[in-house]
């Protein structure tokens, strides 16, 4: 959850913010530190990239969220997480990440260490996600971002 805030905090936009406004948002920023535009001083053109990387991660990342593209990737989803099992699961940080049989992997954020413990000692870990993870937690799917 830290990362989202973190990154809703670096954009200036909160929970509510649409795809439409949050993409005039990362142009606009975009616009006033685009490396580009500091050609003439190097030390002010490294800071700018460095910037704008963290504004295009935060962008992609809060996009990736976005009820929007939750919306949108719904059937995809269901199918996913209804018929598909679970092929492997990780936790760090408050952050799970489940890869399914049919090679999609979503991360799911905030979950507490207690579900995540849950999980790991249920008898049907499916079942328990099913439950328990996949449709009470914010998530985004990073199966397409390794292929993108």
């Amino acid at each position: 959850m830290k990362k989202i805030v973190d990154f809703r905090k670096l954009l200036g936009v909160n929970d509510s913010t649409e795809l439409k406004e949050l993409k005039t948002i990362y142009r606009n920023f975009m616009k006033d530190c685009h490396p580009d535009k500091f050609q003439d001083n190097p030390e002010e053109q490294l800071k700018a990239e460095a910037r704008s990387k963290e504004i295009i991660e935060a962008y992609h990342f809060l996009v990736s969220i976005a009820p929007e593209t939750r919306v949108a990737n719904q059937e995809e989803y269901s199918t996913t997480t209804g018929t598909s099992a679970i092929a492997d699961f990780e936790y760090k940080s408050q952050t799970l990440k489940i890869k399914f049989m049919d090679g999609s992997a979503y991360e799911y954020f905030d979950v507490p260490k207690g579900i995540y413990t849950k999980l790991i000692n249920a008898d049907s870990p499916g079942r328990f996600a099913r439950r328990h993870i996949y449709n009470e937690f914010v998530y985004r799917n990073v199966s397409k971002l390794a292929t993108a």
